[in-house]
């Protein structure tokens, strides 16, 4: 009787089927931060809202999405002190990103800031002006969610609508791997700062946070 080989599946094979997929591409951004494990952005689209799985799909914008990764969190913890505090996530690591909104003679003007978690964003003077309107402020939590279609607590830079401003503080564009958010509130995204300073629409702005 001719030998057969086992073709029983390992221990090993099983784990990796049991793994949520990702591209052999961009594997290398699987890691570790804080207690959360991360895998790549673009092999967990269930993780990402649809503007920016859409985002980093996007051909033009390659090499972000490959060095972007994702990782599941509880919704009622995607608050940023929350999230820090339970998933062991230093606030230097992490920043918030928040939509103002302003009108210019007559015309309703958005753009998104995005400063450490350590810090806050200077709306009333350095935002106001690279928005280049008289007055600015927060949009409502309605109309962020609805004009990002985004979670509100989720809201990322990645996926705003094109023609927004977006007002990178200088201290984010440094910072090597930044947690921000996913579009949802059970998912947060990591990504090296200078990736979310390259983005189309993006501006680094110096002084933006205080």
């Amino acid at each position: 009787m001719s030998r057969q080989a086992d073709r029983r599946p390992t221990a090993g094979a099983a784990a990796r089927r049991s793994s949520p997929p990702f591209y052999p591409y961009n594997s290398r951004v699987t890691f570790t931060l804080g207690n959360l494990q991360f895998w790549p952005a673009g092999g967990r689209p269930d993780l990402l809202a649809a503007p920016v799985s859409a985002a980093l799909a996007d051909p033009s914008w390659a090499r972000s999405a490959e060095e972007a990764a994702v990782a599941e969190i509880d919704p009622d913890m995607a608050d940023t002190a929350a999230f820090c505090e339970r998933y062991g996530v230093a606030p230097a690591e992490s920043a918030n990103c928040v939509v103002i909104v302003g009108r210019r003679e007559g015309e309703v003007r958005f753009a998104a800031c995005v400063v450490l978690a350590t810090t806050r964003a200077d709306v009333n003077n350095v935002a106001r002006r690279a928005l280049d309107v008289r007055k600015a402020s927060f949009a409502a939590a309605g109309v962020a969610v609805a004009e990002t279609s985004m979670e509100y607590g989720g809201i990322t830079p990645i996926g705003l609508p094109a023609g927004w401003p977006i007002l990178v503080d200088a201290a984010v564009a440094a910072t090597p791997r930044v947690v921000i958010g996913s579009g949802l509130r059970r998912s947060k995204l990591a990504i090296a700062g200078k990736m979310l300073a390259d983005m189309p629409g993006a501006v680094v702005v110096d002084g933006l946070a205080r």
